[in-house]
């Protein structure tokens, strides 16, 4: 049997080595069409060479052998290949004659096959039969039997791609850039001239962002190639000169001067910067554990979901609102595009309340977005408040918002500074934002909490001493002399960058604290009111 291996499974995953010859092809490829192409496109083209290799191979085999067609006579002993069996090869060990009026004169062979089957077929057959047509356009016969490229991608696409990607990363005339892929020595040359007057635009633009596209018309660079060229050109000119930094999605390059970036992207504020803790996750019960899922912190080991989800919900804790950030948590990096080259990425959010657009960055590195600063003042959002992202139909944009109300007076806890500590009052304030009752908090002397943040910090202050100082202080507020962990969770924030597993653990392992459960603490030697 002629099987093209192609149509076997091995051939694409295990079997697969990408060979000198498949490099050349490719890049034989590029160097006709001008045109870069995605590492899905790269795997398409790679497949229909390797699809057409086999199939120029199967036709030399075929070339020379006899395609059973029911008109012709054969002789006992001749080899025969059968298309209609995929090629089957088979030796004729039998005739007779046929016996069927409405055929008139014809004979039967029998055939054997390798596998030790025997089958019977009608030869020098004088009505028409299908198979006298189709066997002498062996070329359309043979593309018959093959899959498409996209049939094949679509089932072995993953293990193609990553043997790909492997042998092309090591191939030193091979360069990606946004996503696409091209040959090294076709590339338009860039001159210090483009690059000056690259970085002019950018800053007529206050930095950016701009496509390469965008920058060509002022740049008079190349002008002889295919625009897609050009700007796959400009795009690697770009990426190796430090004073532009690519801010775009995978497939979406996009330009922002470096010097011209917020200070928020080029560092990571003291505020967001958590320094691990050490401590026994196995004190974790499982309702404390549910609770850090409920809160998602971005520290938290909480697992990427799989499906990006259609919306993410954030808990808003002080750290965050004083930066004007907003947390990545597992559920907001899952939403957000891939960047595989770009360090910080420049997304577009629309006011849920407004639905004005304004820009923001997202820091991989530090798990946060910023450029939040309006939106939070505007609204005049609280510590706790339960804001929502939700994905749209363009994959760098996203809805920000919360659920707004008739602002109200309410009761909420303020944290006052005193003394290089926090103590927390009870004051009425308006509140027009749907919040978390256990986390929400306010802080009016930013100054003086700035201050105590700084000699927390100075002072290496443990957790647990935190703990110490605040759970009676906010106790004291409440009528059974409780807090929850939430709570604690919130205003510890406002000292020390912590997830809420380090701070539940240390509520575990201090005998100072007592738990009276549904999640709230106490100091083990006070006494309930």
């Amino acid at each position: 049997m002629l099987q093209p291996q192609t149509q076997t499974a091995a051939y694409w995953t295990t079997n697969l080595k990408v060979t000198r010859a498949d490099v050349e092809a490719l890049f034989a490829h590029f160097l006709e069409t001008e045109q870069p192409l995605t590492t899905q496109a790269v795997a398409l083209r790679f497949i229909e060479l390797r699809l057409a290799a086999e199939l120029d191979q199967l036709r030399k085999q075929l070339a020379n052998s006899t395609l059973f067609q029911p008109a012709q006579h054969y002789e006992i002993g001749q080899d025969l290949i059968f298309p209609a069996l995929n090629f089957a090869s088979g030796k004729v060990v039998a005739q007779r004659e046929g016996r069927n009026p409405e055929y008139g004169t014809f004979s039967v062979i029998e055939v054997a096959f390798p596998d030790q089957k025997r089958r019977e077929f009608a030869a020098a057959l004088r009505v028409p039969h299908a198979l006298n047509d189709t066997t002498h356009d062996l070329n359309a016969l043979l593309n018959s039997v093959q899959p498409s490229a996209e049939a094949i991608f679509a089932q072995y696409g993953e293990a193609i791609i990553e043997a790909l990607e492997a042998r092309l990363v090591n191939e030193e005339d091979a360069v990606f850039m946004g996503g696409f892929w091209f040959v090294r020595t076709l590339l338009a040359t860039a001159s210090v001239a483009h690059l000056h007057l690259a970085e002019a635009v950018l800053d007529l633009r206050e930095g950016g962002p701009a496509s390469a596209e965008d920058l060509l018309p002022d740049l008079d660079f190349a002008p002889e190639l295919p625009l897609p060229l050009r700007a796959f050109s400009l795009n690697v000119a770009l990426s190796q000169d430090d004073r532009f930094d690519n801010v775009g999605a995978d497939g979406d390059v996009r330009w922002f001067l470096r010097r011209l970036e917020p200070a928020d992207v080029t560092q990571i504020p003291p505020r967001l910067e958590y320094q691990p803790l050490p401590y026994d996750e196995h004190l974790l019960t499982p309702e404390l554990r549910d609770l850090e899922a409920e809160l998602a912190d971005e520290f938290s080991d909480i697992p990427t979901p799989e499906t990006p989800p259609d919306e993410a919900l954030i808990r808003l804790i002080y750290p965050h609102r004083r930066m004007g950030t907003l947390p990545m948590n597992a559920y907001v990096e899952a939403m957000l595009p891939p960047a595989t080259e770009a360090q910080r990425l420049l997304i577009t959010l629309i006011d849920g309340q407004t639905n004005e657009p304004f820009s923001a960055w997202v820091m991989r590195e530090g798990r946060y977005l910023c450029g939040l600063n309006d939106f939070y003042r505007r609204h005049k959002l609280p510590i706790g408040t339960h804001i929502t992202l939700r994905a749209t139909e363009n994959p760098s944009q996203f809805v920000l918002d919360f659920k707004a109300h008739r602002p109200r007076t309410e009761y909420i806890r303020l944290a006052i500074p005193n003394t290089g500590r926090l103590r927390f009052e009870n004051f009425k304030r308006s509140i027009g934002a749907e919040y978390d009752e256990l986390m929400i908090l306010g802080a009016e002397d930013i100054d003086g909490v700035d201050e105590v943040w700084t000699a927390t910090r100075n002072r290496r202050r443990s957790l647990g001493d935190i703990l110490s100082d605040l759970l009676p202080e906010l106790a004291r507020l409440m009528p059974q002399h409780t807090v929850h962990a939430k709570t604690l969770y919130s205003a510890v924030n406002i000292m020390r960058r912590c997830p809420p597993a380090p701070i539940f653990a240390t509520l575990l392992a201090r005998s100072e604290f007592e738990s009276v459960g549904g999640g709230y603490w106490r100091m083990a030697n006070s006494s309930q009111a």
